[in-house]
């Protein structure tokens, strides 16, 4: 897979997108994952949505940030879309072999998902990370 374009075979995947407010498709993403309200999970099945729910998100705590990387990978995530995110839980969703997209505009989550199904969204490298202190990455 290039770091430049997705080109995950996006038929059936396992997607997590840092939602604000209830979850859903018509919600905001989250500028920073580790402070969203929740994380929005779609499975995309041959290509198609196939199913969504709504994962709450644990307190972000000083040290906590891989608290999220454990939990989507015990929900069976196997991608992320994010807005932004510090470098040692970019390490661990890559540790947890969670792919990590990376579109900072902060999208609704439907248009964040519909960007990843039309192979738009490049992978988050390190130079994308933030330094941390709790804020907005964009």
């Amino acid at each position: 897979m290039t770091k430049e374009n997705a080109t995950q075979d996006t038929r059936t995947m396992v997607v997590a997108i840092p939602t604000m407010g209830e979850g859903g498709f018509e919600c905001e993403r989250s500028g920073h994952f580790g402070h969203c309200d929740c994380f929005t999970v779609v499975d995309i099945n041959d290509g198609v949505l196939s199913n969504t729910r709504v994962v709450s998100n644990p307190p972000h705590s000083s040290g906590g940030c891989l608290e999220p990387v454990g939990l989507l990978a015990g929900e069976g995530v196997t991608a992320i879309i994010v807005a932004g995110m510090g470098a040692r839980p970019l390490s661990g969703f890559a540790q947890a072999g969670i792919d990590v997209f990376y579109e900072p505009s902060n999208p609704r989550v439907g248009d964040a998902v519909e960007l990843l199904l039309a192979g738009k969204l490049p992978q988050m490298e390190a130079r994308n990370a933030c330094g941390g202190g709790g804020g907005h990455c964009s």
